[in-house]
């Protein structure tokens, strides 16, 4: 099983009075993942960067980890 550690970062916007995830993007590491998330903080109600491993023979991944947040989010897990 070859796992690899991923980086993403997810706006939070309200839709219906709901928090919901935006589009999703991708970092290199876990800073550029901290560093993209506090550059969009203001445009959004949340906003978080995220750690994830990913199998990548199967494509399964672990629970995210939450590595940097501010504001409403969701929980992605769920």
């Amino acid at each position: 099983m070859s796992r690899s550690e991923k980086f993403i970062v997810l706006p939070f916007k309200k839709v219906r009075g709901n928090v919901t995830p935006g589009e999703m993007r991708v970092a290199s590491n876990a800073a550029s993942a901290e560093k993209i998330a506090r550059a969009m903080a203001d445009r959004f109600v949340g906003v978080a960067a995220y750690s994830v491993q990913v199998d990548m023979e199967s494509g399964d991944m672990s629970d995210p980890r939450i590595l940097w947040q501010t504001g409403e989010i969701a929980d992605i897990a769920a």
